[in-house]
């Protein structure tokens, strides 16, 4: 049987013995509204037995086609919507537009938000998408320019020197004492990238110190001073600076290794979602017009919430404007 919906291809990839019927999908889809809002949703879901994930799919299930659409050939399907089933009930509050904007951003940049890659995070009532750091080397693997990747954290009790002057490889060594106990090689001093090009050549090694870190965390980092000031000291940094560390000195290599049309928009996207923007329209046209059908279709939905709590931001419109000829262009068509 072709499973032509979100829900049935996720249900497929999370329990591969048990396919759902045709009498069983359309039951469950009717006895959830599609226009439900998160609220609704989510006292659907505990008067059934808190499946927040299904009642969830319910929604996102009429966007199975952008979605199949939107993920590149060398993603499998299957890992995709099992992740997003994963994540779905921690997210049931979020407004369904900025929840479809969050996955379909993903899935565009062909990342699957199980953690590693990815992650969908709950920020209010706002979904947004955060790539994490072997997202960020996974698009650099696929430039083709790049060979490998390398990204590490240097311990008090290991071995290392850094000569920025000296010549590749000689200018940077780290040797993990990884005989040791983990409390005996010590606290996190540096974090570090670098990368190897396919030509052979070795790119400027990237070193971050923790105030380095720190500096770009308060700088830059609009979700941590949200966190900060609300009290709730919920963000990456602070839940995993270490993490946020080393994704640190991942993204300073964007300055020293040749990037891809798509690592920069992931860069882009990364920002918005930072600072509380829509991150869809970093990604192609479709997706953006996808976004703004959605918002449409679920207004009446979500009129009933505070508009000063709304996540989701309306697209910005490009307006054309006339061109101004100067005095001297004038006479120049006069002539």
């Amino acid at each position: 049987m072709a499973l032509s919906t979100l829900k049935d291809r996720v249900r497929a990839a999370t329990t591969p013995t048990a396919e759902p019927t045709v009498e069983a999908t359309v039951t469950r889809a009717a006895d959830v509204p599609q226009q439900s809002t998160p609220d609704e949703l989510h006292t659907s879901a505990q008067g059934e037995g808190g499946d927040v994930a299904d009642i969830a799919l319910n929604w996102l299930e009429r966007y199975g086609a952008e979605f199949t659409k939107a993920l590149p050939s060398h993603i499998d399907n299957g890992a995709f919507f099992a992740a997003v089933r994963a994540a779905l009930p921690g997210l049931v509050r979020c407004t369904p537009a900025s929840l479809l904007q969050a996955l379909l951003t993903c899935a565009r940049f062909g990342l699957v938000p199980d953690g590693r890659h990815a992650v969908i995070r709950r920020e209010g009532k706002t979904a947004v998408f955060v790539p994490m750091a072997q997202g960020y080397v996974e698009l650099m693997y696929r430039s083709g320019r790049v060979g490998s990747i390398h990204v590490g954290m240097v311990h008090e009790g290991d071995e290392w020197n850094y000569e920025p002057t000296a010549p590749a490889p000689l200018d940077f060594t780290h040797r993990p004492a990884l005989t040791v106990s983990k409390k005996n090689r010590g606290e996190p001093i540096l974090a570090y990238a670098f990368a190897w090009m396919e030509s052979g050549a070795r790119s400027q090694v990237i070193v971050l110190t923790r105030e380095d870190a720190e500096e770009i965390r308060d700088q830059y980092s609009q979700a941590y001073q949200r966190a900060q000031e609300s009290g709730a000291k919920d963000s990456f940094w602070h839940t995993d600076f270490p993490a946020m560390w080393r994704k640190s000195a991942l993204r300073r290599l964007h300055k020293v290794v040749p990037m891809s049309a798509e690592l920069v928009a992931l860069l882009k996207a990364d920002d918005a979602g930072d600072a509380g923007q829509v991150q869809v329209v970093h990604a192609p046209a479709e997706d953006a017009q996808l976004l703004a059908e959605a918002t449409v279709a679920h207004d009446a939905a979500e009129a009933s919430q505070d508009r000063a709590e709304t996540s989701v931001r309306p697209l910005p419109r490009k307006r054309s404007q006339p061109k101004r000829t100067t005095r001297k262009g004038r006479r120049g068509l006069r002539r």
